[in-house]
């Protein structure tokens, strides 16, 4: 039954049930998702489990913006299982069977290019053109909340949108892996935006993963990472070499 209903979206859909079908899916993801995480997070705080970093709240303006740009964000990534349609109906994109295995290797790659990606991508957003005139709506969230995760101008928006369009024509993947490759990908983006860690501020690196992000919103530089910090470090070890 599920396998029929993969096969009718990825073979019988319209284009236009695709949009719909993506966009319905994101904004799930945005509107629901968000609300529940962020009162996981209180919840987990009560309990001593999670620390909030800043503990001043944003301005109901601030989430207004996020929710607004949000939502546009959502628009565009709609289009963004389109390509990927295409791409398999012209035999351009090979899919493995969805077996456990295939569907988990598939999510970590997936994981892995979205940091590449999203490391790039960033990097350029922070060049002074594309500061001054696109990521300057993700960086009005200084202090960072789960409704800024897609508080992007449009066109940032659809660079961050093309993670699995950039990677599937060359690594074959389960249809499943990329069907639930946002909802891996949102939680992470929850995570580094909630404006909560583990600890106070101490420890391994995935215990401050919510500091780092924190710290890249509040003063606009470094941590340009996704989910891990391994490519900020790289990057500066590369830098002092220089």
């Amino acid at each position: 039954m599920i396998q029929k209903q993969v096969d009718a979206i990825l073979y019988e859909y319209s284009y236009p049930q695709i949009f719909v079908l993506v966009l319905v899916y994101f904004v799930i993801l945005y509107l629901v998702l968000a609300p529940l995480f962020l009162s996981v997070c209180k919840f987990l705080a009560r309990k001593g489990l999670l620390h909030r970093i800043t503990e001043k709240e944003p301005s109901k303006s601030q989430i207004y913006y996020e929710i607004r740009h949000s939502l546009l964000s959502v628009f565009i990534f709609g289009f963004s299982g389109i390509p990927i349609i295409y791409l398999i109906r012209t035999d351009r994109i090979t899919l493995l069977a969805d077996s456990p295995l295939n569907i988990i290797t598939g999510l970590l790659l997936l994981t892995l290019w979205n940091e590449i990606h999203f490391f790039i991508v960033h990097r350029i957003m922070h060049l002074p053109f594309f500061m001054k005139r696109v990521h300057f709506v993700h960086h009005r969230s200084i202090i960072p909340t789960v409704y800024s995760v897609y508080s992007f101008h449009w066109f940032e928006a659809l660079l961050l949108s093309t993670v699995p369009v950039t990677l599937a024509p060359f690594v074959p993947l389960a249809p499943l892996a990329i069907f639930l490759f946002p909802l891996v990908s949102v939680l992470l983006n929850y995570s580094g935006h909630c404006n909560f860690r583990f600890g106070h501020g101490k420890g391994a690196d995935w215990k401050l993963f919510g500091t780092y992000h924190h710290q890249h919103h509040s003063k606009g530089r470094r941590n340009y990472g996704f989910a891990s910090h391994l490519l900020d470090k790289l990057n500066e070890k590369i830098s002092r070499k220089q």
